[in-house]
């Protein structure tokens, strides 16, 4: 299996796929035209790529099947595109969890304790004690979580340790799985707004999460609370965030940032950077994440090579326009399933999913074959009367 790796990957992953019996292109730096480029002359079967831009011309030209994205989000590929050419798109989902939320709690004791602050004034030459031994302190106050999937997790543990209270919100989050977790329950990101003394968002970008974080909610917020973002910088309306700043003296911590340079150095004029604390999208990148990223990596392009099967895949569909499903018990014998979809192709039906369950022995075998139309009864006649292997045949509506 030919594999191209448009960004830097760790040694460990590359040692991992080429013992894998993989053809290994390692051009880290690759993005757009030649991106594009290399695709069509290497034509490889999986494409690698950690922050670099996947778009259409891209997936268009050589045979590529897969698109691992070696971090956890997916939102820089054309993931519409990828799935209209049937290729697979995949991540690596939790993998970089613990490391941001250890950098999501640096920039909070940051914050607190004006760390950036006192270190610059230091270097400038200047002792002032007297300013920057002013804090609040963490323990006993509030955390709230906005989105409580694998990262959102992680930081409560940590959360406990500095003796902080958490209430949290997520669209899946019920007061049920809150109690498990032992935080406190919210029914909106407003509540948790309100509620808390430190805000950490740890949402996923889609459509529903873009600008959720907007005016609404910064002015829910206590005035003086802290705001932290090591998430995506999409989910924030960064005006509104500003102006809370200004107008209600919230302090704000930030990993990502609207109109962040596309490669890893670059220009960066963004307004908002001189009034926050700000890392470089720095959240997923210690040894120990990136390292657990590239074993994922391997692990789910290893499995595509042996079994076809694509472990993290995002873009297969939920649903589809099947309305039943055509049941096979049959012998398993050559030809059998070849003939029954000679005849759904005949009589103008579409297939949308099939698999074909075979019993201990390898001697009979149910087929579930998902149509976007029912047959008529004439049809599945005729299916049962031209095999003798087909066992029984039926209609199941979904």
């Amino acid at each position: 299996m030919r594999v191209l790796i448009a960004d830097k990957f760790e040694q460990s992953g590359q040692d991992g796929l080429k013992a894998a019996g993989c053809e290994i292109h390692y051009q880290p730096g690759l993005k757009d035209e030649a991106l594009a480029r290399a695709v069509a002359d290497l034509r490889p079967d999986v494409l690698v790529v950690r922050s670099t831009a996947v778009a259409e011309p891209a997936l268009i030209p050589g045979a590529l099947k897969l698109v691992v994205r070696a971090g956890a989000g997916y939102n820089t590929i054309d993931v519409a595109t990828a799935s209209r050419r049937g290729i697979y798109v995949s991540n690596c989902p939790g993998k970089n969890s613990v490391a941001v939320a250890e950098l999501a709690f640096g920039l909070i004791l940051a914050l607190d304790r004006r760390i950036p602050d006192g270190v610059a004034s230091l270097r400038e030459g200047k002792w002032n004690k007297a300013e920057f031994s002013k804090a609040r302190g963490l323990f006993g106050r509030t955390l709230g979580l906005i989105g409580t999937g694998q990262i959102g997790r992680e930081m409560i543990p940590r959360a406990r340790a500095f003796g902080l209270k958490v209430v949290a919100w997520s669209r899946s989050l019920t007061p049920e799985s809150a109690a498990a977790l032992g935080v406190e329950y919210k029914a909106s990101a407003l509540e948790v707004a309100g509620a808390a003394d430190i805000v950490s968002v740890h949402l996923a970008l889609n459509a529903k999460t873009r600008g959720l974080i907007g005016a609404e909610f910064f002015e829910a917020m206590q005035p003086g609370a802290y705001f932290i973002n090591t998430a995506r910088a999409e989910a924030i309306d960064q005006d509104a965030l500003s102006r809370a700043i200004h107008e209600k003296g919230i302090r704000a911590a930030l990993d990502v940032f609207a109109n962040e340079p596309p490669g890893g150095t670059g220009e960066f004029a963004g307004a908002i950077a001189k009034e926050v604390y700000g890392t470089h999208h720095i959240g997923a990148s210690t040894d120990q994440a990136q390292e657990a990223i590239a074993a994922e990596t391997v692990r789910i392009i290893t499995t595509f090579q042996n079994t076809g099967k694509v472990p993290n895949v995002v873009n297969l569909a939920k649903s589809t326009p099947a309305t039943c499903s055509l049941i096979v018990r049959h012998l398993d014998r050559p030809g059998v399933l070849a003939s029954v979809l000679d005849f759904i192709s005949a009589a103008r039906i579409n297939v949308q999913e099939m698999e074909n369950i075979v019993f201990e022995g390898a001697e009979a075998a149910v087929a579930r074959i998902n149509l976007e139309n029912e047959p008529p009864e004439s049809l599945l006649t005729q299916i049962r009367e031209s095999n003798s292997n087909i066992l029984e045949l039926g209609i199941i509506r979904l």
